[in-house]
Order: structure tokens, then C-alpha cells, then sequence
């Protein structure tokens, strides 16, 4: 099985590339985010004609989740359970799924702005509901978090910790959320790079940050035992992020003997 995870910066514009991803590297499940559209508005037909069943959430704001999967969708949840929300308003960012035998969520955490920004706060809330969520569906069967975390696990997930110092992405209290996580019995499926010694998964479009390899690892999959006792091979393809208008992030492409 194949499965990957991607930020799409918009599906919309970014639909042909991922149509292409889709037969080039024919996952059997694509996890998706950062849609920017509605769950209604989501281009499905595209995709449902390669063979693929969709499952989406958007709430037509600056976020939005999917799961496509050729190998089945059942059991979909939209949302976490007492989520908590942003000015007054949700905001679609998790959805889950069961797809050939393995439950997976797409989630796109918040980013957080600035540690003093009550967006931050926010963060940290969602991340205490994601892993509410995760202790009540973690089991033996193979299962499995993939998305944008928007947090970089480690310093050498930045390409210059000086330049994040006083940042979100890299801050304690960010890093225990993730910690906290792992400690539910999920491990950190670290990939490789296809270029350079790390395997990045973000470059701002600021020109010169993509080509200088000035980027972050935020972009994460964190599997049980399950999951990642079955994985054979892992990878960030970083050739999705070249070219002529693609997303400032890179998929993760996992292939696993399940």
C-alpha cells in the first residue's frame, strides 16, 4: 500500500498537479490540506475519474481537508470532537477515515502566527483535542496521523533555528504538544530527502528559499506499531515543489507491506 500527504495550498489552482501525482505516483491514498474551498465546491469528479472515492471538508476559509483513496472510504469523521474555535467560528481541519484497512486522518493544524497571537492559543487548544481524538481511536489495527503539523519536531527541522528563534513552529510548548502524541504510541515515520541531507517538506515562495534548500520539516506522519512496523520506504518528493506554480510544500509519499 501507498499512502502520502499533502499540502496543496489551494486545490483549486493546484488541481492539474495533483492529477498528475495521482497517476504518476499512484498512491493508493492521498491525504489532503489546505483546500480553500468548500466541501461542496471540491473538484471530485477530476479525481473520482481516476479512480478514486473522495471525501473532503471545507468550510470555504483558509483551510480544508481530504482524504481520496482508491482502495476505500468508510467510517468518515469531519472534525474533531470538541474542537474549539477561532473567533467564534470552526474551521475545517481534520478529517478521518478508514481506507483499505487502515484509519488515517488528514489534519492541518493551525499555524499558530506569533507565540502572543491568540491564534497560538488556539493552536495549542486544537492540538489538545487532536490528541483527545487520537487516544480514542489509537488500536492495534494499523492507524496513522498524516498532514501539516506546523510544527518542526526538532532544530534540525529548520534550516536555521537562529532565524525561528522567537517563532511558532519551533517554540516548547508546540514540541510537548507533539511529544504528547508520540507518547500514545505513535512514531515519527522520518522520510528521506530526494536532494540534501534533510528531508524538508516546506520553502516559503520567497525567491531563493526553494533552490537554497532554506525550508522547514513540518509536514509530518506519526503511525502506531502497526503502521509503521509495515513500512518500507518513505520519501519527500521534493519534485512536486518544482516547476511552474506548485504549493510551498512537498508530499510524503509512504509505501508499506500491508
Amino acid at each position: 500500500m501507498r499512502i502520502a500527504t499533502w499540502n496543496v495550498n489551494s486545490i483549486v489552482p493546484r488541481l492539474p498537479r495533483v492529477l498528475g501525482f495521482l497517476e504518476e505516483t499512484a498512491p493508493d491514498v492521498l491525504c489532503l490540506q489546505e483546500l480553500k474551498n468548500t466541501t461542496e465546491a471540491f473538484p471530485a469528479a477530476e479525481i473520482e475519474a481516476l479512480g478514486y472515492e473522495v471525501a473532503a471538508y471545507g468550510l470555504g476559509r483558509w483551510n480544508g481537508v481530504g482524504i481520496v483513496s482508491r482502495v476505500g472510504v468508510s467510517d468518515v469523521v469531519r472534525g474533531l470532537p470538541g474542537e474549539p474555535q477561532f473567533d467564534g467560528a470552526s474551521e475545517a481541519r481534520a478529517i478521518g477515515a478508514t481506507c483499505g484497512g487502515v484509519r488515517v486522518w488528514s489534519v492541518y493544524v493551525p499555524n499558530g502566527r506569533e507565540p502572543d497571537n491568540p491564534h497560538y492559543a488556539y493552536k495549542l487548544e486544537w492540538l489538545s483535542s487532536l490528541h483527545s481524538l487520537v487516544a480514542s481511536e489509537v488500536s492495534d489495527g494499523p492507524f496513522a496521523v498524516l498532514g501539516d503539523f506546523n510544527v518542526a519536531p526538532t532544530d534540525a527541522d529548520v534550516w536555521d533555528i537562529a532565524v525561528f528563534a522567537e517563532s511558532t513552529h519551533v517554540t516548547k510548548p508546540e514540541r510537548e504538544a507533539l511529544a504528547r502524541l508520540r507518547d500514545l504510541g505513535l512514531s515519527d515515520v522520518f522520510p528521506r530527502p530526494l536532494k540534501y541531507d534533510h528531508p524538508f517538506t516546506y520553502w516559503d515562495y520567497r525567491a531563493g528559499n526553494f533552490p537554497n534548500n532554506k525550508g522547514m520539516r513540518i509536514d509530518l506522519v506519526y503511525g502506531n506499531e502497526a503502521f509503521t512496523s509495515a513500512v518500507t520506504d518513505s520519501y519527500v518528493d521534493r519534485n512536486a515543489r518544482k516547476g511552474k506554480g506548485p504549493s510551498d510544500h512537498a508530499p510524503i509519499v509512504v509505501d508499506l507491506d500491508l
